[in-house]
């Protein structure tokens, strides 16, 4: 069986600090990890570096952080189990400049309300930050909850989109 191909990856500067983008053969983006991200990824060995790759990616991050590009047109790919794809698949639909709920996320792909716990799961293992909007998920209560690259970068993220945060 031949070997599957190397990722290809980049670091972008941003305002989060250095993002480490990754993408298939294809050129669609596998994943954008932040630093210090829990279950970010690290750059592997065999991997192959290919800013180029990333133009339309960089270009699109940086339009997003200046505050110019409200919604990502570039191809995402990410593995990941049905339910997983079904909650980031809820992720995609969230404006930008709004706030959901885990509850929600449930309600939207018809899972009980006992699975608001599997989806805090699939929303924390999401492997592609800011371009699928796990940070627009808050709790119940309108509380600031888990985010993999750290509440200081939610705050951030929700900020930039105009979401009014409670002091």
């Amino acid at each position: 069986m031949p070997a599957s191909p190397s990722p290809r990856w980049t670091f972008l500067d941003s305002p989060l600090g250095r993002l480490l983008l990754t993408a298939d053969e294809s050129g669609a983006l596998t994943s954008l990890s932040v630093p210090g991200q829990k279950g970010g990824r690290t750059v592997q060995d065999g991997w192959r570096h290919d800013p180029g790759a990333f133009r339309a990616a960089g270009e699109q991050l940086a339009a997003y952080f200046a505050g110019e590009l409200t919604e990502f047109q570039v191809e995402l790919r990410s593995s990941g189990t049905e339910f997983r794809q079904r909650v980031w698949d809820a992720l995609d639909s969230v404006p930008y400049g709004e706030t959901t709920t885990y509850g929600w996320i449930a309600a939207r792909i018809g899972a009980s309300r006992a699975a608001v716990r599997a989806v805090g799961g699939a929303i924390g293992a999401n492997p592609l930050l800011v371009v699928r909007p796990c940070h627009r998920v808050i709790g119940a209560d309108g509380s600031l909850t888990g985010y993999a690259g750290g509440l200081d970068r939610k705050r951030r993220l929700l900020g930039l989109e105009g979401v009014p945060l409670a002091p």
